[in-house]
C-alpha cells in the first residue's frame, strides 16, 4: 500500500559537535565552503537580529494556509532540531505563531525556516524564538488537510532531507546535507582559518588587488590606470 500523506518519527542526525560547528561558522562561510551550495535564497529572512544557529532539519510538507502538518511535526522534534517547512504551492498564509512556538521550545527545538508565511513576530522574538521565514502575515489558517513530516522537500530549488544541517543567521539559511556534514565543517574550518591569515594581512595594509592577483587580472581585462 502505498501513502501520500506519512509522519515519519525517527531520522538520522549528524553529531551534535559538527551541527554546532557548522552553525558556528555562519551561513557565508559555509555555502562557500561546500561549493556555493545550500542556499535558501534572499527571500528567507530572519525576524530577529544577531543570531546564529546550526540544527537537524525536521522537514514538514504542508497544504497551503493549513498548519496542521506543523502542529504534528512537534511530535517528533528532539532537542537542537530545526523545524522546516514548505508547503504544495505558494502560500502567504501567516501558518506559525507563538504558541507553535511555545510548543516547539518545550521540545528544545532551536528555530524554525519557513516557506510561506509566520505572525506574532514580536511575540516570537520576546520569547527569544528565532524565526527565518518567507513572508510575516495576520492571515490565519485552519486544520483541514493532510500533508507530511519528515520527506524530501524542496525550497527555492535545494533538495532538503530529514536529518540534514540547517545553517541559519542574519544572511539567511544554508542547508549541509547530513552525510556531506563532517566533510562541510572541515572546509568550513579550513576557510575561516584561511581568512584569518588574510585579515591580518590586510590590516597590516596589503592590498586585495595585489593580493588576489587582481592588477594583473584587469590590466588583461583592458583596465588601464591613468592619473
Amino acid at each position: 500500500m502505498v501513502h501520500q500523506h506519512v509522519i515519519v518519527t525517527e531520522i538520522e542526525r549528524a553529531e551534535a559537535a559538527v551541527i554546532d560547528g557548522l552553525g558556528a561558522a555562519g551561513t557565508a562561510t559555509v555555502h562557500e565552503a561546500i561549493g556555493r551550495r545550500g542556499y535558501l535564497g534572499p527571500e528567507i529572512r530572519p525576524i530577529q537580529q544577531d543570531v546564529r544557529i546550526g540544527g537537524s532539519a525536521v522537514t514538514v510538507l504542508s497544504h497551503p494556509g493549513d498548519n496542521v502538518m506543523i502542529h504534528a511535526a512537534v511530535e517528533v522534534c528532539r532537542p537542537g532540531d530545526i523545524l522546516v517547512v514548505t508547503t504544495t504551492a505558494p502560500s502567504t498564509h501567516g501558518m506559525f505563531g507563538d504558541l507553535l512556538a511555545s510548543s516547539l521550545m518545550a521540545r528544545g527545538v532551536v528555530g524554525l525556516v519557513m516557506d510561506a508565511g509566520v505572525r506574532d513576530t514580536a511575540d516570537l522574538r520576546t520569547m527569544g524564538f528565532p524565526v527565518w521565514t518567507r513572508h510575516v502575515s495576520c492571515e490565519g489558517t485552519v486544520k483541514a488537510t493532510p500533508g507530511s513530516v519528515n520527506v524530501s522537500i524542496s525550497v527555492d530549488g535545494v533538495i532538503i532531507e530529514p536529518g540534514d544541517v540547517v545553517c541559519a543567521d542574519d544572511d539567511g539559511v544554508v542547508v549541509v546535507p547530513r552525510l556531506e556534514a563532517a566533510w562541510g565543517l572541515e572546509r568550513s574550518d579550513a576557510r575561516l582559518a584561511s581568512e584569518s591569515e588574510t585579515r591580518a594581512r590586510l590590516e597590516g595594509g596589503e592590498l586585495g588587488l595585489d593580493m588576489y592577483g587582481l592588477r594583473a587580472k584587469l590590466s588583461d581585462m583592458g583596465v588601464e590606470w591613468t592619473s
